[in-house]
């Protein structure tokens, strides 16, 4: 693909940015990564996967790229936690690991959190078997600029037949108030057999600054185990956000995932999940609650690689203001993956005339003998069902964020965990109000 002018440059920058960080590009894979990064160039929007997206012209907009990462002497992050959790914390701030907002209350036999730096430079084989594996630094130059680039991460490991207790609520906190932040961090999550573990990621910030987060996270499931998975992003910020959050899943585990994008400038996430082995059943759901000029992209892929297991996607959307939403839902059934149930299903409602989405829900099977279904519905309010409403005594304000709480809860109704579908309950209100 040839890229433009202006693709050319801000991959220039970004590259120059990269290579003057603190720690130098000298280990195998970031220099690696780095050249790959340079060779494919940021995605502009004649590239299919972010022709709806323009997140690579507005950094170029938006960011400088002149300065390193920022340094922040908040002392109060109580606004942005979720309360009523009593959960593990790990905070980041600007993308830098913060000790002494964080706290990892669950026991060792329960949970271990390190450095994922220290992990792989100490050699773990556990850890070099999976770090990079699931990341297709090859064909999507934002993952390439994170592996070259990241400068802080978590290893997170829960033993086999672990149930951890206590969520692990992981905060993205950038404190713009100085001037334009960018961050790139990494995780790597190893779940052990018959373990069941809750992870909670959300993106929040304050100042007035710009400030773009690139982060990819890689989770290998195994046999047996349960994880829940949530991404709360409701920043009221300059956020410009990419993610790539990569699953593998392994014989008769359960993965259920939460995608919740609330608030922020471009939010680009890109979520896979890897069905490699039998009997495994996974859920995906997202809600996109879109105002003003927010706009974002949800790119999933579910792969079956083997026979004898069950995917279920859910993603709904409600867009007011000059907002967009994007849906692109792949599923892949490969010939050895019979007997598969995959089903995946978009749905939108627009709330002005302004707003708008472009969805694309696909089906690729080389098997027979399987169930498989995908489909997307746009639309607006039902005026009868409106109408019906205010026959009762209900003003149509109430009248319209009821109906919009009830299309909201088929996926909030989902969430098992009391505190975190109280507190998302309460955004989504507050917002429909």
């Amino acid at each position: 693909m040839n890229l433009s002018t202006t693709d050319k440059n801000i991959t220039s920058d970004v590259s120059s940015f990269i290579q003057r960080r603190v720690l130098p590009v000298t280990d195998e894979l970031r220099s690696h990564a780095l050249s790959i990064f340079q060779n494919l160039g940021l995605p502009g929007t004649k590239h299919e996967e972010y022709k709806y997206t323009p997140l690579t012209r507005e950094l170029e907009k938006n960011f400088s790229f002149q300065h390193d990462r920022v340094a922040s002497h908040v002392k109060d992050l109580t606004p942005f936690l979720i309360p009523g959790v009593e959960a593990n914390v790990i905070v980041f701030v600007n993308g830098i690991y913060s000790r002494e907002h964080s706290a990892i209350i669950s026991p060792p036999s329960e949970l271990t959190v390190l450095d994922l730096q220290e992990v792989l430079d100490a050699k773990n084989p556990e850890v070099i078997r999976h770090f990079n594996q699931y990341t297709s630094i090859k064909t999507d130059a934002y993952a390439a600029w994170n592996t070259a680039d990241w400068r802080a991460g978590l290893f997170i490991n829960i033993p086999d037949q672990s149930v951890v207790k206590a969520p692990i609520m992981i905060y993205y906190i950038n404190d713009a108030s100085a001037g334009e932040v960018i961050c790139s961090n990494r995780n790597l999550i190893l779940t052990g057999k018959s373990s069941e573990v809750t992870i909670v990621e959300k993106f929040n910030s304050f100042g007035t600054g710009n400030h773009f987060t690139n982060l990819v996270t890689e989770i290998a499931v195994a046999e047996n185990a349960l994880l829940n998975f949530y991404s709360i992003q409701n920043d009221k910020g300059n956020r410009y956000q990419y993610t790539n959050t990569e699953i593998h899943q392994k014989n008769s585990s359960r993965v259920n995932t939460f995608s919740f994008s609330l608030q922020g400038k471009i939010l680009r996430n890109n979520l896979h999940l890897m069905i490699d082995g039998e009997g495994i059943e996974s859920h995906m759901y997202g809600l996109y609650l879109l105002g003003d000029n927010t706009l974002a992209d949800n790119h999933t892929v579910v792969d079956h690689k083997k026979p004898n297991s069950f995917t279920n996607e859910l993603y709904k959307g409600i867009m007011d203001g000059s907002s967009r939403g994007v849906f692109n839902g792949k599923i892949f059934v490969r010939p050895q993956a019979q007997k598969t149930n995959a089903f995946q299903a978009n749905r939108n409602i627009l709330l002005s005339e302004k707003a708008g989405v472009n969805t694309k829900p696909q089906l690729e099977i080389w098997a027979d003998d399987v169930k498989c279904s995908h489909g997307c519905t746009t639309g607006q309010l039902d005026e009868e069902a409106l109408f019906y409403l205010r026959t009762r005594g209900i003003h149509k304000d109430s009248a319209r964020a009821m109906m919009l709480y009830a299309f909201a809860g088929e996926v909030t109704d989902k969430i098992k965990h009391t505190p975190i579908k109280n507190y998302i309950d309460a955004v989504i209100s507050e917002r429909l109000q």
